[in-house]
């Protein structure tokens, strides 16, 4: 992982600040501009937080993140209007993946969707939410309501000790499998606290409001299972788990299909269709799209980063999409985009990084593998 990564905006691009902006210079993170916001990207070092997440707990400041209430009658089918999800069927508490579609199928946004007892509760992306959430008031009907909850923090604890460390704090989260959520108290304050994340680990998402989130933060870091954790770290965790971040392994000009995202359209909706860009999604799903997401694993230490060409032989096949060193695996790693022909596993193709071609081969993703606690586990 890298700055680069993230592409931090300019200075003059900054227009908030998280709720626990001050919480988090006062343990020491170094903030940087990113999406809108002026947001933590290291603490002692991406290297150090990315291996203690693995090991331990890490303690993430998303608060950037769009989080949405949608909530009407046919609230799940309208919402299935937009998205390729299977929501009708989906049980209260329940959460799945998601991802919002243009008329094409392209890519507009990937999200998290679960449904309460009274509502559907949405986490987007931050540099995308303004956007989502006119794309929802332009297509929704108008007896939806949607709000959004710009007055709430988002907290995300990651790690194989995430579970002991909140569950001591927060008691009955412990009875949580993988992408179920329920209503809690932390800190004094009532709390969504969903059981997934963004690093391939076991851990939390904890949504609660900004005025309680320092108290929260406090009360988890006293934990000793749990450190502060910037964005460095949580990028380099979310690439050795295989999992895309949207405007730069997702955007428009990608589909479900080619992605390599066909688990986020399930079995009754590519039998109905009823989303945007359907036939072409199920028809690629179903014959193979012409392009595909690929792992790569580099020889030599030199990383390959966004946009540097992949090359099968002496033909340009396709582009990374992201890539960094592996903490984990003590060797470079990437995705990128190659045509499907090029996609196999074991594979030898090229990546040319600073005008030399680096030798690299398709591998399985993830990386590194996931540890999420399953139901029935």
């Amino acid at each position: 992982m890298s700055d680069e990564n993230l592409t931090p905006e300019e200075p003059g691009d900054i227009i908030q600040t998280l709720p626990l902006d001050r919480w988090h210079r006062d343990q020491g993170a170094r903030m940087v501009p990113f999406a809108g916001y002026s947001m933590p990207i290291q603490y002692e070092g991406i290297l150090a937080e990315h291996l203690w997440t693995r090991e331990s707990a890490g303690l993430f400041d998303v608060s950037h993140m769009g989080q949405l209430l949608v909530s009407g009658d046919g609230v799940d089918t309208a919402l299935e209007a937009l998205m390729p999800g299977d929501f009708v069927q989906l049980g209260v508490d329940r959460m799945r993946y998601s991802l919002l579609l243009d008329d094409q199928g392209g890519i507009l946004d990937d999200l998290m969707v679960t449904r309460r007892a009274g509502d559907f509760y949405l986490v987007v992306n931050g540099a995308t939410k303004a956007d989502d959430i006119a794309h929802l008031h332009e297509h929704l009907p108008e007896e939806l309501t949607l709000n959004h909850l710009d007055e709430h923090a988002l907290l995300a604890l990651q790690g194989p000790k995430a579970v002991d460390a909140l569950a001591r704090i927060c008691p009955g989260v412990e009875m949580l499998t993988f992408m179920t959520a329920g209503a809690f108290e932390l800190a004094g304050a009532p709390v969504w606290i969903s059981r997934s994340g963004y690093t391939g680990e076991d851990g939390f998402e904890i949504s609660l409001p900004a005025d309680a989130a320092e108290a929260a933060a406090t009360l988890l870091l006293a934990q000793p299972e749990v450190k502060p954790i910037g964005l460095g770290a949580r990028d380099s965790l979310r690439l050795e788990a295989g999992l895309p971040l949207y405007g730069h392994d997702l955007d428009t000009d990608t589909d479900p299909a080619t992605a390599g995202l066909g688990f986020a359209v399930p079995k009754r909706r590519r039998a109905e269709g009823g989303f945007p860009g359907a036939t072409r999604i199920v028809r690629d799903l179903r014959e193979g799209a012409p392009r595909k997401r690929i792992g790569l694993i580099l020889a030599g230490r030199l990383p390959a980063r966004e946009g540097a060409a992949i090359f099968d032989g002496d033909t340009a096949v396709g582009a990374v999409s992201s890539g960094g060193f592996s903490p984990s695996l003590q060797v470079p790693i990437a995705m990128g985009y190659v045509l499907a022909a090029s996609a196999e596993l074991n594979r030898p193709l090229q990546i040319e990084v600073r005008g030399k071609r680096l030798d690299a081969v398709v591998a399985p993703m993830p990386f590194v593998p996931h540890r999420y606690v399953r139901q029935g586990n």
